[in-house]
């Protein structure tokens, strides 16, 4: 796999939530950082994705959003 994105970070899924139209995708890292990605039913279908399955978490960004309280 070859990818234009920089930020290409290797887990394990441990949680597929579908919805009606999309699924909340949980990807664990290696030292237990959790990251969720909302993509179609139809991604999660086609990738084979269930909890256990090592996948990747590809960020590509051109704005990084910044907050205080």
């Amino acid at each position: 796999m070859k990818l234009s994105a920089r930020n290409i970070l290797k887990g394990k899924v441990v949680k597929v939530t579908k919805g009606a139209v999309n699924s909340e995708v949980i990807i664990e890292l290696p030292g237990g950082t959790q990251l969720v990605s909302i993509i179609t039913n139809t991604s999660v279908e086609t990738l084979g994705l269930k909890e256990g399955k090592e996948a990747y978490a590809v960020i590509k960004a051109s704005n990084i959003m910044v907050g205080v309280d």
